[in-house]
């Protein structure tokens, strides 16, 4: 493992540790800190010459921070001769915004995407993308991989009696089908209307949920409004419990308190996203790790092994 070295920046040390325990190897030496107006410094303490280079950073809150972090490393190791840069982004920050809703908006998703390439990125490997499409904003190779494993062996295990599985809108139905189809489940799919960004009313359930056991997916919950009103819907539909899943857990503005008076009995989350002292109140959260599903991504992308096995 002479020509292989993992390094990672503040968004998430605890998921670096834990895929470094799981490949057994040590995190690289990195200095990131800031200058007192602001500006992020970065001093790789590591000989990265010919060496096959992965950082990991999820672009979470505070995002810009985060990012500017990532673009930064990946310079520096840049321009230290690295023989291959990989940006491990367990949690793709901007891309909810990946096309044009209005006019005179731009793509942030896109710009991400052309940021890192420039910066010197060849690789990126990530996790459940707010859409797939994202894939090709990049002119190099991405690895999107999947929560699913994780989640699904978790419910498995702990909800499967009785179960149906709920899309909280339209879009996620083709995620909620193949959940669904994989825990031998019913579906069902909530109708929902967006009048403003982290605005949503949940209108009506279409599919049977009657005296089941309703688990709602999605990719992420950031405010959980949807989510909340999504459980609302499928109690007044005759669900007799109501939990929830998810892979990134945003868990911004008010979330924590709606999802602390919702009838939602559980949220199974992911660490993509470490959770601060405000979401840790919550005491229906339930974090999975995702380190040995993106340790053993990053060990077959440094050997050239197929990653789209872990998924078959």
């Amino acid at each position: 493992m002479d020509d292989f070295i993992i390094f990672t920046g503040n968004s998430n040390p605890d998921l670096a540790d834990k895929i470094c325990k799981y490949l057994n190897v040590s995190l690289g030496g990195a200095k990131v800190k800031t200058f007192s107006d602001g500006e992020i410094q970065i001093e790789i303490d590591e000989n990265v010459r010919l060496k096959d280079v992965f950082i990991i950073q999820s672009t979470c809150s505070p995002v810009n921070d985060n990012l500017v972090e990532l673009l930064l490393m990946i310079d520096a190791c840049n321009r230290s001769s690295a023989k291959r840069i990989t940006a491990v982004i367990p949690y793709y920050g901007y891309s909810r915004q990946d096309k044009k809703v209005a006019p005179r908006v731009p793509i942030s998703a896109k710009l991400v995407a052309d940021l890192l390439t420039v910066a010197g990125t060849k690789r990126v490997i990530t996790m459940d993308l707010h859409a797939g499409q994202i894939q090709g904003y990049f002119n190099i190779p991405v690895d999107n991989l999947f929560a699913a494993p994780v989640i699904i062996e978790y419910i498995n295990d702990n909800l499967m009696e009785n179960l149906v599985i709920v899309s909280p809108d339209a879009g996620g139905v083709e995620r909620a089908r193949a959940f669904a189809k994989r825990l031998d489940a019913d579906l069902a799919i909530i109708d929902k209307r967006r009048s403003a960004p982290n605005q949503a009313q949940a209108m009506a359930v279409v599919g049977d949920v009657y005296d089941k056991v309703a688990v709602i997916l999605d990719d992420m919950v950031d405010t959980a409004g949807t989510l909340t009103e999504a459980a609302d819907a499928l109690k007044n539909a005759g669900a007799r419990e109501v939990h929830a899943s998810c892979a990134h857990p945003v868990l911004s503005g008010p979330a924590i308190e709606r999802i602390n008076a919702s009838c939602l009995k559980s949220l199974v989350v992911t660490d993509t996203i470490p959770l601060n002292t405000h979401m840790k109140r919550c005491k229906k959260l339930k974090v999975l790790t995702i380190s040995e599903l993106v340790g053993e991504a990053i060990i077959r992308s440094h050997t050239g092994d197929s990653v789209t096995s872990l998924f078959v």
